[in-house]
């Protein structure tokens, strides 16, 4: 929508800002948002008049594509020079004052915000950048289209110089107030003084090209050179830990850092891209979790043909007896899948003792980095929590960061089915809602195993990547001596088998660890152990009888689960955690979509109403 033709007056402006604000409403901003956007929109709206640009679109709070993060502003227009669609991101601070924290350049402290050091927002700009050109096709082969601006138009020059150093491109520049007159010469060379209503309909609706996947690109990151984008908190998070082991290093200390975040929050990616750059940097470092799907899938994938790449990836009881602060960095994925001990009925006499399994992580290195969801406890014995960690470090005088992951890359970026799934499961307050719908990811109810099966299949032969999970509710068998597998998940007339056990390929059925990702994994149904950790384009659940709907919420039947982890001392609230936390896991591996289907009629006809409401 073009801010104003720059011949009304100020109450017109802000009809105009108000009116783009109704057509966002779906963006349900928080009170500190809104009150943020009534501060800075009207100084960027004035400027685009006082510079005789008042038909350039704004496009205010732009999701990034499968994500739910977004930028300020997006000034969409045509190119002065070519003519050309021309389009600008403006992160707006508020900021009065800011320095570098610790005199790192890629970190701020901001005069009056608490909460600790920020990203630069040069880089923050320059992060979105980078992304969108990435995702959307209509940038393709065009980035230099896209320029990003941080615009702080409350700090004069002099409280914000330190963080001139990072402006270096057409992608980081950065204004203040005393540099207004330069912002507007900079618009006016960007921008041409016409509509730019066509510029944002093409990119609003541009395609967004799949999303680059993790485990197709990890070897180029391990290897050769970063291939993820990394944006706000992600960034931060990459940031403060190699800040931090700089410090440790220097001053022979320890830090821990703590990264919390959701599914698809880009934990995995963080954990890649610190382990891809402190492995170039000559730093001793280690990539461990608790999962034996997910680091055998890094050891086949990226470390393919390589012994030093397949090195770099450990399991959490893999430092019983690691030589203390022997390492720069240990990287802790998937740490909520820390157990009480490394200890199991393997381990030799004479490593057994009462150490937690956290401390010996914390002791490992000079920087341990822990990376977790605590909606993600799938088993007995797991208890990797912020406050377990933070407890054990702060007791032993360590200083601790915790960073929280506010965006969201899986399920399209959608907050919105995040938030449904865990009101649906109970792990949120409110009860279950129904599904009212969200542009950037798609929910519905197949009506036969038969049919979700059809639908997912249809998105196969279209090129994206799909695969169906289930609860584990049905027996497990070996494979057959003529190498099949048998199909132990029977219903309404359809079957299918488990994925594989083991290590070796069944057939045409890749190994266990490789299911969610190599091809032929379609034709089997994924459990919560296989799934945990990856990601697909398309995802279909079948919720088993342990999750039934009655009197109004779904409740867990114990009995009805198969899952030998839940007959070993857990009791019945703990198995009630465990088995909603599993369908947690299983309803978020989507990226673009979810076909949900339960064999139990009353369960399946409410998760129908929700759909239909």
């Amino acid at each position: 929508m073009p801010v104003t033709d720059g011949s009304v007056p100020e109450r017109r402006l802000s009809e105009v800002i108000a009116e783009h604000l109704r057509r966002t409403a779906h963006i349900n901003p928080s009170d500190a948002e809104r009150r943020s956007w009534d501060r800075s929109l009207p100084v960027l709206a004035r400027d685009l008049v006082d510079a005789g640009l008042g038909a350039v679109e704004m496009l205010v709070e732009y999701q990034l594509p499968l994500t739910s993060k977004r930028a300020d502003v997006i000034l969409a227009g045509v190119d002065r020079r070519t003519g050309d669609d021309a389009y600008l991101v403006v992160e707006l601070k508020q900021w009065s004052q800011a320095e570098l924290f610790e005199d790192d350049p890629q970190l701020v402290l901001v005069g009056g915000v608490s909460g600790g050091p920020r990203l630069h927002p040069v880089l923050q700009v320059e992060g979105y950048c980078d992304y969108i050109v990435d995702f959307v096709a209509a940038l393709e082969g065009r980035s230099d289209a896209l320029g990003g601006v941080a615009y702080l138009h409350n700090a004069a020059d002099l409280d914000v110089q330190d963080l001139y150093a990072e402006v270096r491109s057409e992608r980081s520049r950065m204004f203040t107030k005393n540099r207004r007159g330069a912002f507007l010469d900079y618009l006016r060379e960007r921008f041409a003084p016409q509509s730019g209503a066509a510029a944002a309909d093409r990119l609003l609706a541009s395609a967004v090209r799949p999303s680059k996947q993790l485990l197709k690109l990890a070897a180029q990151e391990i290897r050769d050179r970063e291939q993820f984008v990394l944006l706000g908190e992600q960034r931060l998070a990459y940031e403060i830990v190699l800040n931090s082991v700089g410090r440790a290093r220097g001053a022979d200390s320890k830090e821990v850092v703590v990264i919390t975040g959701g599914p698809g929050s880009g934990k995995s990616v963080i954990a890649l891209s610190l382990l891809g750059e402190l492995s170039r940097q000559g730093r001793a470092v280690l990539h461990a979790t608790g999962s034996r799907s997910f680091t055998e899938t890094l050891r086949r994938v990226p470390g393919k043909g390589s012994s030093k790449v397949k090195g770099l990836f450990k399991y959490f009881n893999s430092f019983i007896k690691a030589e203390h602060n022997g390492l720069d960095v240990l990287i802790c994925d998937e740490a909520h899948r820390i157990r009480e001990t490394s200890q199991n009925r393997y381990t030799p006499a004479r490593l057994r003792s009462d150490r937690r399994q956290v401390d010996e992580l914390i002791d490992a290195a000079r920087v341990p980095v822990f990376l977790l969801d605590e909606h993600q406890v799938v088993r007995p014995g797991e208890m990797g929590t912020v406050a377990e960690i933070r407890g054990h470090a702060e007791a032993r005088g360590f200083r601790v960061h915790e960073i929280s992951l506010d965006e969201q890359f899986r399920c399209g970026g959608s907050r919105a089915y995040e938030e449904w799934v865990l009101r649906l499961l109970g792990l949120r307050a409110g009860g279950p809602a129904p599904w009212l719908g969200d542009d950037h990811f798609s929910v519905s109810a197949a009506e036969s195993p038969q049919e979700l099966e059809a639908l997912l299949r249809s998105k196969l032969d279209k090129g994206y990547s799909a695969r169906m999970t289930a609860g584990f509710c049905w027996p497990w068998s070996e494979p057959r001596q003529d190498d099949t597998l048998v199909h132990d998940i029977r219903l309404d007339g359809w079957s299918r088998p488990w994925n594989v056990k083991g290590d070796r390929a069944v057939g045409d059925a890749p190994a266990s660890a490789l299911w969610a990702t190599q091809e032929g994994g379609f034709e089997q149904v994924g459990c919560v152990y296989t799934a945990q950790g990856f990601e697909y384009d398309w995802n279909g659940v079948i919720i088993g009888p342990d999750l039934v709907y009655r009197d109004g919420r779904l409740v867990t039947v114990r009995a009805a689960s198969r899952d030998p982890a839940l007959t070993r001392g857990t009791t019945d609230e703990q198995a009630d955690r465990l088995i909603r936390n599993t369908y947690k896991v299983l309803l978020t591996r989507g990226m673009i979509g979810t076909f949900i289907w339960s064999d139990d009629a009353e369960t399946q006809e409410f998760i129908r109403k929700l759909m239909r409401a």
